[in-house]
Parts: C-alpha cells; sequence; structure tokens
C-alpha cells in the first residue's frame, strides 16, 4: 500500500498512483469471473402474451434449460456462445496478464469474445422480432444490460492487454 495516495490519470479513469494500468487491467478482468455468472443467472427479458397476463422473467440459464428439451444442436451452441466463449476467454486473459501464457494467443481470445458478442447480438433480435408480432408483451431485464457489459468489457480489456 502506499501512503498518501496520489491520483493520477490512466485513460480516462483516475487510478491511485501506487496502481499501474496493468494491476487494473487484472482486477476489471477478474471481476468478470464474478459478473459473468451473475448475469447468467440475471433475468435477460420479460416476456408474456399480453400484458394483463404478466410477464415471465427468462435468463439464459432458463432459456439454455428449455432450449435443452427441445433443439439440443442449437442448446449446444449457445451455450458455447453464451457460456463457455466469454468465460475461456476471461480466463485466458488472465493467464496472459499474469505471465502464464503468451501474448500471442490474444488474437484467438479476442476471436472468443466476438462469438460471445454474437449472442447478444441474436438475444436482440429475437426480441425485435417478438415485438412485432403484437400479441406478445417482451422488455428487456437488467441482466441483458449486465451480459452485455461484460462481453463489452471483455473486449475492451483484450484490446488494452494487446497493447501493452
Amino acid at each position: 500500500m502506499c501512503f498518501p495516495v496520489r491520483f493520477r490519470l490512466c485513460g480516462a479513469v483516475p487510478v491511485p498512483s501506487c496502481l499501474g494500468m496493468k494491476h487494473v487491467l487484472r482486477f476489471a478482468n477478474l471481476s468478470l469471473l464474478v459478473l459473468f455468472p451473475l448475469a447468467w443467472f440475471a433475468p435477460l427479458l420479460r416476456a408474456g402474451v399480453l400484458p394483463i397476463f404478466g410477464l415471465s422473467e427468462i435468463s439464459i440459464i432458463s432459456g439454455l434449460q428449455s432450449l435443452w428439451t427441445t433443439d439440443v444442436a442449437l442448446a449446444l451452441l449457445v451455450t458455447f456462445l453464451a457460456i463457455f466463449a466469454p468465460y475461456l476467454k476471461v480466463i485466458g486473459i488472465a493467464l496472459v496478464q499474469f505471465g502464464l501464457m503468451r501474448r500471442k494467443v490474444v488474437p484467438a481470445l479476442e476471436l472468443l469474445g466476438k462469438l460471445a458478442m454474437g449472442d447478444v447480438f441474436l438475444i436482440a433480435l429475437y426480441i425485435m422480432l417478438v415485438k412485432g408480432a403484437g400479441y406478445v408483451t417482451v422488455e428487456a431485464g437488467w441482466g441483458l444490460y449486465l451480459f452485455t457489459g461484460c462481453i463489452l468489457g471483455s473486449l475492451a480489456i483484450s484490446y488494452l492487454t494487446r497493447r501493452r
């Protein structure tokens, strides 16, 4: 710990001068290991037949549970894109940041992050399609914003890690 704490700018974020950008990136990346599982169980959207019947909340995990009973191939793809790709990317970037893996793998890890972003695009597309039907009410939940923020944060962290 360094006393007294002086702040300097690392990019646009004020950071204590005893912490470098390397430590901030490490902390941000490791925090995604907690935020991703939270986003998987958070309500992505609320849907119902008509607004008077109430809305049921749908999360990534509950969506995957119902998808496994109907279409196994699509469930495998969505499971990889929504759960394994972002988590493997965060673990890979952490290994690079702590010097346990070479920096040459960062472009491959960034590809995993882009695949996970495709999952967010599909969710947004489904919301738009269902809203066009007219009889169904769909509202985006806070989990959609959390999951999107985690994916975008992971993309930014891998970009900044590659630059260092």
